[in-house]
């Protein structure tokens, strides 16, 4: 192919440069090897949106009472649909596709560790939930279990391929960091469970706001940092993130983190507590501000739904702690702000970082998996498996159910609409995968018997 073509074919397709620029930082075609056959990650991925779906039509059921306070049943139900469900399906799903690519991790039976978490944690994840909004303490005991179990199991498995892997840089000590921010909040979480069906006595709200911190910022905020620090640059096209920044991530969450606990222990420790707090927090926004920067210099001045999510979801991590910060200054607000808070950085910030995460993964592992097919047939392009308007107009409906959602902590009769809002919208994100799926399969028949073809 001549300089001029080459040149047309990449005007025609705006994620070919994306595809070019992700495979030189990857290494040759060939480098894929490194990660697990396409159906391992596909199958906790495809599954993040149903919970989603489920969550959204829990709280269409639920109604007003839902997110009155998060202590309601209604409230812990639904988070951990989201987080349980939702978001662990999702992550784990990315960690599987990760480690081994970007990390050169060698993850010990990636097909057995899927078909045997994936199962384990989708079952506890309903239990949990649902025994939290029905309350069935030994379902709620079996729930915990089953989720500890797996979580465990991966966690062992992902966390043995990290420290082996002689790969270095910020990406790699985010996941670790990431690792051990998972098993605390497991740890937690399998004590509150303890102590909610009476087997144990501690200082409830405490371990609650410590399960919730070591969840939010130990796990999900420094997997998805690590997830950022790779794929922004990789697929977004823009500056590397500044080395300080890489280095101050880990570290600095953890020790906020493990002070937080510390403090928590003590009686006397409440405003030391808060600012440890803020200043996991304050280093959260710190990344925000670097990434929206970083997205406003990219080499590529056409956006997509990706970068839509993306960017939404950095200015509700903005947005949520700026009103943490208000809610230290009136008692009032310290009532009104949490469960908007929750709102946000559930909603806004973690569930838009997966479909962010999604719809370039998704797309990516397609076409890099049709494209090691030797035959003389066109390759895909990435922007064949999912149509750019679909995803953004699910971007436009995610941003109307955050939006009803965050107005329901106030007017609670918008609950049951933003559930349903919500429900589609994480419907209409399973739909975009599964068409995606379908594409892949369309096209790698043909392309398997091309191949054939060619090699007899």
């Amino acid at each position: 192919m001549d300089g001029n073509s080459s040149r047309r074919r990449h005007a025609r397709d705006p994620h070919s440069s994306e595809l070019t620029c992700a495979q030189s930082k990857m290494g040759p075609i060939e480098s894929l090897e490194q990660g697990p056959a396409i159906s391992v990650p596909f199958r906790f991925l495809l599954t993040a949106p149903l919970f989603g779906v489920a969550a959204g039509l829990t709280l269409a059921w639920i109604g007003a009472d839902a997110l009155s306070s998060r202590w309601s049943p209604g409230a812990m139900a639904l988070t951990h649909l989201i987080t349980t469900g939702f978001l662990l399906q999702a992550m784990f799903g990315a960690l599987l596709q990760l480690v081994p690519v970007a990390a050169a991790g060698n993850v010990w039976r990636p097909k057995l560790l899927a078909a045997i978490v994936h199962p384990i944690i989708a079952a506890g994840a309903i239990l949990l939930s649902f025994s939290l909004l029905a309350w069935h303490p030994d379902e709620l005991r079996l729930g915990a279990l089953l989720l500890a179990v797996g979580t465990a199991g991966y966690a062992l498995v992902i966390g043995a391929a990290l420290l082996r892997t002689a790969a270095t840089g910020a990406t790699v000590r985010a996941l670790r960091g990431s690792i051990v921010g998972l098993l605390m909040t497991v740890g937690l979480g399998v004590t509150l469970v303890q102590a909610l069906t009476g087997s144990l006595r501690i200082a409830f709200i405490e371990a609650t706001d410590l399960h919730a911190a070591w969840g939010l910022g130990g796990w999900a905020l420094l997997l998805f940092a690590g997830v950022c620090l790779y794929v922004v640059p990789m697929f977004q096209l823009t500056p590397s993130y500044p080395g300080w920044l890489g280095r101050a991530l880990v570290p600095w969450t953890l020790a906020s983190l493990l002070a937080t606990s510390v403090l928590a222990l003590w009686p006397h420790g409440l405003l030391w507590q808060e600012a440890t707090v803020g200043a996991g927090l304050l280093l959260a926004m710190v990344f925000a501000f670097a990434t929206l920067w970083l997205q406003q210099h990219r080499r590529r001045a056409r956006a997509d739904a990706s970068l839509y999510f993306f960017r939404s979801a950095m200015l509700c991590l903005l947005s949520a702690g700026g009103l943490y910060a208000l809610g230290q200054t009136s008692e009032g607000a310290q009532v009104a702000m949490p469960p908007l808070i929750g709102v946000l950085i559930l909603i806004g910030v973690l569930v838009a970082a997966v479909n962010a995460m999604l719809y370039k993964i998704v797309p990516f592992l397609c076409t890099l998996e049709l494209q090691r097919h030797k035959t003389p047939l066109a390759k895909p392009s990435m922007l064949q498996f999912i149509s750019s308007k679909a995803m953004v107009g699910q971007w436009w409906l995610h941003l109307l159910a955050l939006a009803l959602l965050g107005a329901s902590t106030q007017l609670p009769l918008l609950t049951a609409t933003a559930g349903l809002v919500f429900a589609a919208s994480c419907a209409w994100l399973q739909w975009n995968l599964v068409a995606a799926l379908r594409k892949y399969r369309g096209l790698r028949g043909p392309m398997r018997a091309s191949a054939a073809v060619g090699e007899s």
